[in-house]
């Protein structure tokens, strides 16, 4: 019996993205087309034109990505998109495709949480474990969007251990790069300034809780991010000591970066204990400093760490059909009567 072929599309944010997978790990084809370039002007992602460029582009990223597989129509066994969370009206151009398509094919739809997948991303590479090899593993999706920690028992048992109260860990650094006058996106922004600065040049605060207060929500307080803070320490540290030459702007990026790196490994630290394996998914798994530092958080706990191949850390289709191959989702009839869910969170086991 052959391998199930599915077509992904992935819509949630400002990624215009389409991929096949065979049979959960062998990713036929990933297109991801950006729009970084659209929103560069204004600091961040605009909702009107990320829904916009996702109907101008989606029908061809989908095309090529079945070019690219080098399959044809009948030869895709299912569609998989991501119907949350994210902006509503971008995750809605997705939606749409695919339930025209699976209609059309007249094959089965799967509806997927854009957070499981993230989780499913380190997985996706050719020398990567088997999720259930791993089991139980510490979950850290860390992006523009969404900052969590989540145990995973296995495909579709998550425990939410903790997760962001304000901004989530890409926001922190996008406000920060503008800031610091450095662009969009803040995180690479961040990154490359930072090359050479000195990361103990101001002591940025790391988000940590009221003193006595031990659950937030009904999750462990210790385990919660919060990044508002840094960035505000950021604001005024700016209006005392505007960045004078290169080095200070440097100096002050690294200590930035530091900040919020430290931030998401002691989290990690601390939920790690007595699990096998940190696996990490999101954009900014892409960033350096914070890989080193899990390493080293890892390593201390005799834990293996996972970490998503650069091109499955951002936004894309792979995860989201290679997680429906490996039979998640909501399927069918239930799927095609879904609507657009923003604010889906990870389903507790």
């Amino acid at each position: 019996m052959r391998a199930m072929n599915v077509l992904g599309i992935e819509t949630s944010c400002d990624e215009t993205a389409a991929a096949v997978v065979s049979g959960g790990r062998q990713v036929r084809s990933n297109v991801v087309l950006s729009q970084v370039a659209l929103h560069r002007p204004y600091g961040g992602v605009v909702p009107e034109i990320a829904s916009r460029h996702h109907v101008e582009t989606l029908p061809g990223a989908v095309a090529q990505a079945l070019e690219a597989s080098g399959l044809g129509w009948g030869d895709i066994d299912a569609v998989a998109v991501t119907y949350g969370p994210g902006l509503a009206t971008s995750l809605l151009v997705g939606l749409a495709l695919a339930k025209g398509l699976a209609l059309s094919l007249e094959k089965p739809l799967a509806a997927i949480n854009h957070i499981e997948a993230h989780i499913y991303s380190p997985f996706l590479s050719a020398d990567a474990p088997a999720p259930e090899e791993v089991c139980p593993f510490l979950a850290l999706v860390v992006s523009g969007g969404h900052s969590l920690l989540a145990r995973v028992d296995g495909l579709g048992r998550y425990r939410v251990l903790g997760q962001t109260i304000d901004d989530a860990a890409g926001e922190a650094f996008d406000k920060g790069a503008k800031l610091l006058g450095l662009g969009y996106p803040g995180g690479p922004a961040i990154e490359r300034a930072a090359q050479g600065g000195d990361r103990r040049h101001v002591r940025f605060p790391r988000g940590r809780q009221r003193r006595g207060r031990s659950r937030f929500y009904g999750l462990d307080a210790d385990l919660c991010f919060s990044f508002s803070g840094v960035k505000t320490a950021l604001l005024y540290y700016l209006k005392e000591h505007p960045a004078a030459d290169a080095a200070a702007v440097a100096s002050v990026a690294a200590s930035y970066e530091e900040a919020l790196v430290d931030a998401l490994a002691a989290r990690c630290e601390r939920a790690l204990r007595g699990l096998r394996c940190l696996a990490v998914g999101g954009g900014v798994a892409l960033n350096r400093r914070l890989r080193e530092r899990l390493a080293e958080v890892a390593a201390a706990h005799g834990a293996r760490l996972l970490l998503p191949e650069p091109r499955y850390c951002a936004d894309n289709a792979a995860m989201i059909a290679g997680l429906a191959a490996a039979g998640r989702g909501v399927w069918g009839a239930e799927a095609l009567a879904l609507d657009a869910n923003p604010s889906l969170e990870l389903a507790p086991a």
